[in-house]
Parts: C-alpha cells; structure tokens; sequence
C-alpha cells in the first residue's frame, strides 16, 4: 500500500510531462509538414554515383596490364 503513495504522484507527473510535450510541440508547429522530408528526399538533387570521366572512358575490355 506505502508503494502506491509514491507510484500514483510518479506515473501522474510522467503523464503531465508528456501532456505538455506533446503541447509543446502542437505549438511550435511539430506536426505541420509531415509529408514534406519524404518529398524532399524523393526530388533530391543528389549527384550521380558513377563519375563522368569512368562513363567518358571508352570500354575496350582491356586493363593497363594487357598493353
């Protein structure tokens, strides 16, 4: 019964806290793009993974050893 008397005002002061966390961030605008860092990384310009000079190269087949 002692236990109860100190989970009761714990688990009510954890709950008050992430009440306001959550109305924190109503607040500060948390919640109003969330479809936009999705998009964002869909149109990305993001430079290409091969180089340029590897694709200018011509593809012979051979290395410098075969020469």
């Amino acid at each position: 019964m002692s236990s109860y008397l100190f989970l009761i005002p714990v688990s009510l002061a954890l709950s008050l806290l992430g009440l306001f966390a959550f109305l924190w961030s109503l607040r500060h605008d948390q919640y109003d793009d969330l479809d936009g860092a999705a998009e964002r990384m869909l149109f990305a310009d993001d430079r290409p993974i091969v180089d340029d000079q590897a694709l200018s190269e011509p593809a012979s087949g051979k290395t410098e050893q075969d020469t």
